[in-house]
C-alpha cells in the first residue's frame, strides 16, 4: 500500500468519501477544535479561521512534514453563520427558515505543512423551495440532519427541499473538490498523474 501523502484533519464520512473518490492515499486525524463565531466575525473570516485551526491542530498530532489538510463547512443566511442543530426543534426552526429563499453555504479548505499554509473559501449560492412543517418533522426524523451545518444534507434526503444550486455540489457537502485539488497540487499532490 502507498505511504498517505497528506493527513485530513477530519472524521467527517462526507470528506473521506469525496477524498477517496480521487484516488488520493491519506490519513486521517481526529481533532477536537472550538467553533463558536467571535463577536461581530465575519462568517467568510469565520468559516477559514476553524479550517486554519482545524489545520495547526493536526499538525500538533502529526509534525513529520507531511501536510494536514483541514477543511469547514457553514450554512449562512443573511450573513449569520447557523451552525448545527442542538435538537429536533432548532432543526425544524432552521431548516423553516432556509424554505423559500436562497441562503449561501462557505466552505473553507487549508493545507498546512507547518513551513507555508495555503487556503481557499468556495461559496455556493442554495435556493431552497418553501417547506411545511410537517415535511421538517419528518426529515429530523430520518436522523440525517443532526450532525449537518444548516441541518439538512445536499448529498442525502435533504436535496429534496433543494430546487437551484448554484456553485460548487462537493462543497456544500463539506468539501469542494476542485479547490482542495489545486491546494494538494501546490503541494506536489496531483490527482491526475500524466506520464510524458
Amino acid at each position: 500500500m502507498n505511504e498517505a501523502a497528506f493527513y485530513l484533519a477530519s472524521t467527517s464520512p462526507r470528506r473521506r468519501q469525496l477524498l477517496q473518490q480521487l484516488g488520493l492515499v491519506f490519513e486521517t486525524l481526529a481533532i477536537d477544535c472550538e467553533e463558536v463565531p467571535r463577536p461581530g466575525e465575519a462568517a467568510h473570516d469565520y468559516v477559514l479561521r476553524v479550517a486554519q485551526d482545524k489545520a495547526r491542530a493536526g499538525l500538533a498530532l502529526r509534525a513529520d512534514g507531511r501536510p494536514v489538510l483541514a477543511a469547514d463547512t457553514e450554512v449562512v443566511r443573511d450573513g449569520e453563520v447557523l451552525g448545527k442543530p442542538r435538537d429536533g426543534r432548532h432543526a425544524v426552526e432552521m431548516l423553516l427558515s432556509l424554505g423559500g429563499r436562497t441562503h449561501q453555504v462557505l466552505s473553507a479548505v487549508v493545507l498546512n505543512d507547518g513551513r507555508q499554509q495555503r487556503w481557499a473559501v468556495q461559496c455556493s449560492e442554495v435556493y431552497m423551495r418553501a417547506i411545511t412543517r410537517s415535511e421538517a418533522e419528518a426529515y429530523w426524523r430520518s436522523g440525517e440532519p443532526a450532525d449537518k451545518a444548516g441541518g439538512y444534507a445536499v448529498q442525502g434526503l435533504g436535496a429534496i427541499f433543494i430546487q437551484r444550486l448554484q456553485g460548487s455540489y462537493s462543497g456544500v457537502m463539506g468539501l469542494p473538490v476542485f479547490e482542495t485539488a489545486e491546494l494538494l497540487a501546490g503541494f506536489g499532490i496531483r490527482v491526475l498523474s500524466v506520464d510524458t
